[in-house]
């Protein structure tokens, strides 16, 4: 009954605290009259929670503020130099690795470019590798102010035993790029130069892009939001809940491996007729060289794509629009209309982005076709409640997104930090403590 009761206050703690960093994150800087109300703590609680949080120099004064008739407040916000984190997009075309703050404030990246087709496991680890370690000399940070790691990955995500306790951690299945039951965390861990405490967050590219963008981005406030990422391949997740919601679910989709034209053309995935393989900026490289478009067998995904947009809509008063080129972009915004039908009939979402390079690029010229179609194709009360944007975010977008996974962690346990993981074969120390020792960490 005893120990029931210490983790009782102690879980009831570690929500208090939760509740005051995730408001001030997310609409701070707040006062302390302002925290009661919007986390529904007493004033009492918030007072003990914030004094805690700022004796850990989580929380900083941010200003003062005059009060009606009353003394001024003082505002409080997330102290940046709190912590840090490290956000990797594992792209199509490279792996860009990104150290941020606190406050997700930006300190230092390094980009590793992906040869065509580069996706080696070994090769992959080793930029991961290099870039930590890049990015933390170049901002002159210590590892050990690490609050974890946060990877956006392709493929399906399979969670087993941690791989800091001795299992594989998260399996990758990416069969699109050759990757067959990776286990990338151990991998990682076993060549990643941080602490051992320091945990990895591994998730699907696409859910990370819709995870910012609900956070920062085009999806914050939409009960339900798909988000849609367009690069070399094409995916998407769908987020549902407010995002300080406990309920709250954000679903990866395969979403570029649907079926868009039956009997259609091959996907890299081995299957025929996917979305990819009409909407992925490198089946539309593919297309145009195939359709005798003027470009060189060594020209990447970007350089294509980017010729192909300038062939069907020149500038005005230069030549006329290829007709080859035009007609790849129609038949490009019709299956990703026909795509986005789908999720706006199974989903129901509130709004619709795209994200991700590729869909950066075509969006502007493409969307008002894109949205015709999806009106063709929907149905029509579900897609008359559902706006189609580009997302808010930029090309950012998933290694932020990736940044948010150790982040969203960090704030629900209350700002505690990472524990040292127990060595293989050894029990946790709460299990090997006899009940005799008294008092908890965190008591």
């Amino acid at each position: 009954m005893a120990e029931r009761s210490r983790r009782t206050v102690r879980d009831l703690r570690k929500g208090n605290r939760a509740r005051v960093l995730q408001r001030l994150h997310f609409d701070g800087p707040l006062s302390r009259q302002e925290l009661g109300p919007v986390t529904g703590l007493s004033s009492g609680s918030v007072s003990n929670v914030v004094t805690e949080l700022a004796s850990e120099g989580l929380l900083e004064e941010a200003g003062i503020v005059d009060s009606d008739g009353g003394r001024p407040r003082t505002l409080l916000r997330i102290a940046p130099g709190g912590g840090l984190f490290v956000g990797i997009d594992i792209g199509e075309t490279r792996v860009r690795v990104e150290l941020f703050d606190l406050s997700l404030t930006e300190l230092a990246r390094t980009d590793r470019l992906l040869a065509q087709h580069g996706y080696d496991v070994e090769r992959i680890v080793g930029h991961v590798r290099s870039g930590v370690a890049d990015v933390l000399r170049d901002a002159g940070a210590d590892p050990r102010t690490l609050l974890g790691i946060g990877i956006g990955v392709p493929g399906i995500i399979e969670r087993d035993a941690p791989a800091a306790a001795g299992g594989p951690g998260v399996v990758v299945h990416g069969q699109t790029i050759g990757w067959s039951a990776v286990p990338f965390e151990r991998l990682l861990r076993e060549v990643v130069d941080v602490p051992p405490e320091v945990p990895f967050f591994i998730d699907n590219g696409a859910k990370t892009l819709g995870q910012a963008e609900m956070w920062f981005g085009g999806g914050r406030g939409a009960d339900t939001a798909a988000v849609a990422l367009i690069g070399s391949g094409v995916g998407a997740s769908v987020n549902r809940g407010d995002i300080l919601d406990e309920d709250v679910t954000n679903a990866a989709l395969e979403w570029g491996h649907t079926t868009v034209q039956l009997r259609g053309r091959r996907c890299r995935c081995g299957s025929i007729g996917c979305l990819e393989a009409y909407a992925g900026a490198e089946a539309m490289r593919e297309r145009w060289q195939e359709a005798g478009g003027p470009l060189s067998a060594e020209a990447d995904d970007e350089t294509a794509l980017a010729a192909l947009l300038a062939a069907a809509r020149p500038p005005r008063g230069g030549a006329a629009p290829d007709p080859v080129a035009v007609s790849i972009l129609d038949e490009t915004a019709e299956c990703l209309g026909a795509a986005l039908a789908d999720l706006v009939n199974l989903f129901l979402p509130e709004r619709i982005l795209l994200g991700g390079w590729a869909g950066l690029l075509i969006g502007p010229h493409l969307l008002p076709e894109i949205r015709r179609y999806v009106q063709a194709y929907a149905l029509e009360h579900a897609v008359a409640r559902t706006t189609i944007e580009l997302g808010h975010l930029g090309p950012d977008a998933v290694t932020v997104g990736a940044a948010t996974l150790p982040l969203s962690d960090f704030l629900a346990r209350g700002g505690t930090r990472p524990e040292q993981p127990p060595l293989p074969g050894t029990a946790p120390a709460a299990a090997r403590a006899a009940p005799s020792q008294g008092r908890t960490a965190g008591d």
